[in-house]
């Protein structure tokens, strides 16, 4: 009988190990493939466990972070539309539309990493306004950019070269 309480408790205690490090992985999102999954699933989930907020931290953090998304998320849509257009044309563009496309990128990308400098600033507050610690804000911001080149990446794989 002990032999196999034994057993059952070193069984619970290899799966809960396992589960243990499968959320740590998670959490260090380390693989883009898991990312990505995580991401579609429960993106602001995700961030949730990456982070492990006080309740303090929570309250100043969910704000910044539904802001900085909804800016993203404008970005997005810009990036979109200028994507769409060159995937949709399917034939030569005239050097005025390729200038106007290229701007229309750069724009684009200017206005995130513009989002990105006040996400950065707001998070990196001295001590009377900090949001978080800075080690949690740093791993925030990796967080998200780690999310921004799988997403870059998937837009580059699918976005043909234009003519």
């Amino acid at each position: 009988m002990q032999k196999m309480f034994a057993a059952a408790l070193f069984a619970a205690g290899l799966i809960a190990t396992q589960l243990a490090w499968a959320e740590d992985k998670i959490a260090d999102v380390t693989d883009m493939d898991a990312l990505r999954v995580a991401v579609r699933a429960d993106k602001k989930g995700l961030v949730a466990s990456a982070l492990k907020l006080t309740d303090v931290e929570a309250k100043r953090f969910w704000p910044i972070y539904e802001n900085y998304q909804r800016v993203l998320d404008a970005t997005n849509r810009r990036l979109a539309l200028a994507v769409e257009a060159v995937v949709t044309l399917n034939r030569p563009i005239s050097d005025l539309y390729a200038r106007n496309l290229a701007n229309e990128l750069i724009a684009a990308d200017e206005e995130e990493i513009k989002a990105r400098m006040a996400l950065h600033n707001r998070l990196m507050r001295g001590v009377p306004t900090r949001v978080m610690q800075p080690k949690k804000a740093v791993r925030y911001l990796q967080l998200e950019s780690k999310i921004r080149a799988m997403q870059d990446y998937d837009i580059a794989t699918g976005i043909p070269l234009v003519k």
